[in-house]
């Protein structure tokens, strides 16, 4: 048992991130994590649009995912410079959309592993605004087909930065602690990843799908998914270790809480003021 135990510790350490590498370029794991997600929602809304009958057609799903996955790779990088490291980045600009840094006439890849989710989901909110618009689309039952199949895509995502030993949660005495490579205090701590991909991923996925052809109003299902997904994270974050430059706010919380209570308060206020309209709204 114990050497089962041990074995279970000491996971993330064994694990290579990188599958193939060329020189500066790398082929990581999270990379395809990112490429599942996104196939597994692809994937989900189109079954749905198929065996629902509802009013969309495959070239509207293929061309607004491409203004999906545009809008989530800036809105995360760019919330995570902005919200967790403006400092660093302002007198370090090139790194923000280059994850290579130049030192003794010599190229380093660094990576871009700093993202944000708040900073994805505004940036998918803007895009969908916009393609909504462009399309003469609803935008509030074109987010009520996307949000039941969004959260199996955070399992991949969360996955990944577990793989990357990256994110990982506060120290802990509890037997199924890891050590995590990334940690300075080489510590035993939660695998707070494993706990988002779950609750996050498979438990939210699992309560928005088998709702998901409920009648309500058009923006239930958004709201549903904010407040539910607000709700998960903000409990989560008490595991999870926060950002070392930010640490905690008012001595208690982390910026992530924070977003996720507005998160909360947003579904709330539209979960109340949304009403049946009639027609495709």
């Amino acid at each position: 048992m114990e050497t089962i135990l041990t074995f279970w510790q000491h996971i993330p350490e064994k694990i290579d991130p990188t599958i193939l590498e060329f020189g500066a370029f790398q082929l990581r794991y999270y990379g395809l994590m990112y490429l599942a997600a996104f196939v597994t929602t692809y994937s989900l809304v189109l079954y749905r649009v198929r065996t629902e009958k509802l009013p969309y057609k495959k070239e509207e799903i293929q061309d607004y995912f491409v203004w999906a996955i545009l809008g989530l790779l800036a809105g995360a990088r760019l919330g995570y410079v902005l919200f967790y490291q403006p400092q660093y980045f302002l007198h370090h600009p090139l790194e923000i959309i280059l994850p290579f840094e130049w030192s003794a006439g010599a190229v380093h890849y660094t990576g871009i592993s700093g993202m944000s989710y708040h900073g994805g989901l505004a940036g998918v909110v803007a895009a969908s605004l916009i393609f909504c618009r462009r399309r003469k689309i609803g935008f509030w039952s074109f987010a009520d087909l996307l949000c039941p199949a969004i959260p199996l895509g955070y399992t991949f995502g969360r996955l990944g930065n577990f793989i990357n030993g990256e994110l990982y949660g506060r120290a802990t005495t509890v037997s199924w602690g890891m050590y995590f490579p990334q940690d300075p205090a080489g510590v035993l701590r939660h695998p707070s990843q494993l706990y988002e991909a779950f609750f996050e991923g498979i438990v939210l996925f699992a309560l928005l799908w088998s709702v998901r052809r409920k009648k309500a109003a058009p923006g239930f299902f958004l709201a549903l998914y904010l407040v539910g997904y607000g709700a998960v994270r903000f409990v989560i974050e008490f595991f999870r270790e926060p950002d070392p430059q930010i640490g905690f706010l008012f001595g208690v919380f982390t910026t992530g809480q924070m977003f996720c209570v507005v998160m909360i308060l947003a579904g709330a206020a539209l979960m109340a003021f949304r009403r049946p309209q009639r027609g495709r709204p």
